[in-house]
């Protein structure tokens, strides 16, 4: 079964700031022409190279073939199943990433506190820049974080005229409560929570291990997208809302826009390089499966340690040349949304 995972070679996946951002696929069937994967509903017939994409997020009503599915893994192209209006996610497979380093240097920052403190205090200072919170403690940093947010919510709605009466949201229905002003944002950061998901696991950085936060499967999403909804979400909520445009749809199609011209994608992944790597790691170069080994640290894998042998370098095999990569397709959004189901019929033999 492992070989499954590792048909396509590390060196031939296409690096995550080179892709799509994301499809979002409601109401429509997926399958494979060749190396595409194809999108059909009753209203349009969508082809989308596979090997570009970088997370394909199924909404309800969507079905899949096996040969679609197995495309996009051996493409390296995240897959996730989420509800409508993408607000939960249920289940995720991989992304691009083959290396395990990232992810390595994550767990071993984030059990150690003073280097957990040191990254918290490094994602805090982003959002303050100029400051020194080298020596802050993070009740201290958290209580500034909630001055500058209930700083700018008032900043915003004096720009735009829109009347703001706090925050309001249910956890778990981010649309079940609040007005449309925060019905908008959490559509907003609903949508930037899905993007800085497929970038953490596009690069092989884990979503559940968060340095502010902590205790949920995407405590790091939360932490890296608290990095932006003063950029982004919370200015295009109030922007909308000023427009009078008060649907998700709105506030997802608002967010592509602005993670298109600004090119978010690639700087998500370079900021989280920046948290997490130390000084000279390459996380871009995929790493060829490895054994550990208490002495030598690891040895090759694919080997017949049976075998004598001089030294274990002996036992490596080279890896083929880098692949040259097609042109970037830029940081884009595409959602693929089919027509309303009709009613079912009342007999039983054609109601599907």
């Amino acid at each position: 079964m492992a070989d499954i995972w590792w048909k396509a070679d590390p060196h031939d996946l296409h690096r995550i700031v080179d892709r799509v951002s994301s499809v979002y696929v409601e109401r429509s069937h997926l399958d494979r022409d060749e190396n595409a994967v194809v999108i059909v509903n009753k209203r349009q017939t969508v082809r989308v190279p596979a090997a570009m994409i970088a997370v394909v997020l199924l909404g309800p009503g969507t079905r899949v073939t096996h040969g679609a599915i197995r495309l996009l893994a051996d493409s390296g192209t995240a897959v996730c199943w989420v509800g409508e209006q993408g607000v939960r996610m249920y289940a995720a497979g991989l992304g691009p990433a083959r290396g395990a380093g990232l992810l390595h240097r994550q767990a071993w920052l984030v059990t150690r506190p003073k280097e957990r403190l040191a990254v918290a205090r490094a994602m805090y200072g982003m959002r303050f820049p100029g400051e020194d919170v080298s020596t802050a403690t993070m009740q201290q940093l958290r209580g500034r974080e909630g001055t500058r947010i209930r700083r700018l919510y008032r900043e915003h709605a004096r720009r735009t005229g829109v009347p703001w009466d706090g925050r309001v949201y249910k956890a778990g229905d981010a649309f079940a409560a609040g007005d449309d002003l925060n019905r908008l944002l959490s559509a907003a950061n609903a949508a930037l929570y899905g993007i800085c998901h497929a970038v953490i696991v596009g690069i092989g950085a884990s979503p559940g291990l968060g340095f502010v936060h902590t205790g949920s499967a995407i405590s790091f999403v939360l932490d890296i997208a608290d990095l932006y909804k003063a950029e982004y979400t919370i200015p295009l909520a109030f922007d909308l809302m000023a427009k009078g445009l008060t649907e998700e749809r709105d506030a997802r199609l608002g967010l592509r826009d602005l993670v298109a011209g600004t090119k978010l994608l690639a700087r998500i992944v370079a900021d989280i390089k920046m948290l997490l790597a130390a000084e000279g790691t390459e996380t871009d170069t995929p790493a060829a499966g490895e054994l550990w080994d208490e002495r030598l640290g690891a040895v090759p894998s694919g080997v017949n340690w049976a075998d004598d042998r001089d030294s274990p370098a002996e036992a490596a095999f080279p890896g083929p040349e880098t692949a040259s990569r097609p042109a970037s397709m830029g940081d884009q959004h595409i959602a693929v949304i089919g027509p309303e189901f009709e009613e079912p019929d009342s007999d039983p033999r054609t109601s599907g």
